[in-house]
């Protein structure tokens, strides 16, 4: 999987569940709320003023290396 600002939380959740810190790292501790798992990644980052880029940069390192 590659992951992009358009990818849906949920998705990358489901792929890879070692990826949910990287969303608590921002903010996010919500990932249970189904409206949560159905944002993209470039959303939540806009509610939670983050960097989509970064986030998008981290969960690819990580999936490459998992």
């Amino acid at each position: 999987m590659t992951v992009t600002k358009q990818s849906i939380i949920g998705d990358v959740l489901a792929f890879n569940r070692e990826t949910a810190p990287f969303f608590l790292e921002i903010g996010m501790h919500c990932l249970g709320c189904p409206a949560a798992r159905s944002e993209t990644i470039e959303q939540a980052c806009a509610a939670h003023g983050t960097d989509a880029d970064a986030l998008v940069d981290k969960l690819n390192a990580h999936i490459a290396n998992s």
